[in-house]
């Protein structure tokens, strides 16, 4: 099951896990739109290619809860 990490990595955008517009990798590296343009969608960490993560229904969240761990770091 997919973690679904709540922000952008690059930029910090928040990426709700019910809302389209997040981008990830195999590895789960989690980037919005206009990061994922701008990297060419390219993944700055694994170089894997970039695809749209699918959005999760909120009616599941409690059952299958989104991660609430940000990924953001500002030193990058």
């Amino acid at each position: 099951m997919l973690e679904m990490r709540p922000d952008c990595e690059r930029c910090g955008t928040e990426l709700p896990a019910e809302a389209p517009g997040a981008f990830i990798c195999s590895f789960e590296c989690t980037f919005c739109a206009s990061c994922a343009e701008e990297l060419d969608d390219l993944c700055p960490n694994c170089r894997g290619e970039l695809m749209d993560r699918p959005t999760r229904a909120k009616a599941l969240h409690e059952k299958h809860t989104p991660s609430t761990r940000p990924t953001f770091r500002s030193d990058r």
